[in-house]
């Protein structure tokens, strides 16, 4: 899967997986902010989230918070974790 499916992929991931009412993919800007001032999704959404990823791409993500934290700072940031864990 190329970046752009990927990214495509994330976004439809966060809209079912997150059940954002009113949100489209196409909403989601690829280098916005996932938490606080951006998105503004949460602890529990990052959970649910990361749980989404690992069942659609096969992808573990790190027991440090700092390191989760830059992966899901973005939709972008997000693809190229997942590209990069990807043989």
């Amino acid at each position: 899967m190329d970046r752009d499916a990927t990214i495509a992929k994330i976004k439809e991931l966060i809209v079912s997986s997150l059940d954002l009412e009113g949100v489209s993919p196409d909403d989601i800007a690829t280098d916005d902010a996932l938490f606080g001032d951006g998105l503004g999704l949460d602890s529990i959404d990052a959970l649910e989230l990361g749980m989404a990823m690992r069942k659609a791409f096969g992808v573990a993500f790190s027991k440090d918070p700092a390191v989760n934290r830059k992966v899901f700072a973005s939709v972008a940031s997000l693809a190229d974790y997942i590209i990069g864990e990807k043989p």
